[in-house]
């Protein structure tokens, strides 16, 4: 009975559904980026077009991509189910929150690797751990156009 009480209110709570979102998006994210950065783009730079790209920026675009996508959609349909914007603008926003987001974990993934020399998949896991928080409540506001006021 007191499981049962549990498991609704979890299943009720926004912040919860918001982190079993992400953590499915996240878990796309990781493993794609694995798959990528050792599997596919196994030469350390590329060179496409005049620009070079390390192995580990192709594999974050492909797997972050991936993991946004994910994201979006158990986000709109679990999460944040009660917002009334069209999904068209709340998609718009929800990428658009998310490339600030993929230039923000590069730059933590560039820093850790290339000052610390941590290993690749670490790096992305720190990265993507060290922004989780305030993607809540940017999309909450802004992507799904709800308040905060009334967050469960």
């Amino acid at each position: 009975m007191v499981d049962q009480l549990l498991e609704h209110k979890l299943v009720k709570n926004q912040v919860f559904r918001f982190v079993f979102s992400a953590g499915i998006g996240f878990a796309v994210d990781i493993a794609a980026f694995h798959i990528f950065y050792h599997y596919v783009f196994v030469q350390k730079a590329y060179q496409i077009s005049s620009f070079t790209f390390g192995n580990y920026t192709l594999s974050l675009a492909v797997s972050f991509f991936l993991g946004v996508v994910v994201n979006f959609l158990i986000t709109r349909f679990i999460v944040f189910q009660e917002s009334r914007s069209k999904p068209s603008k709340q998609f718009i926003r929800f990428v658009s929150v998310a490339v600030i987001g993929y230039f923000a974990n590069l730059l933590v993934i560039k820093f850790l690797i290339l000052t610390f020399n941590i290993y690749a998949d670490w790096a992305r896991i720190i990265s993507a751990l060290s922004l989780f928080f305030a993607s809540y409540f940017i999309h909450r506001v802004f992507s799904f156009s709800l308040s905060l006021r009334h967050a469960s």
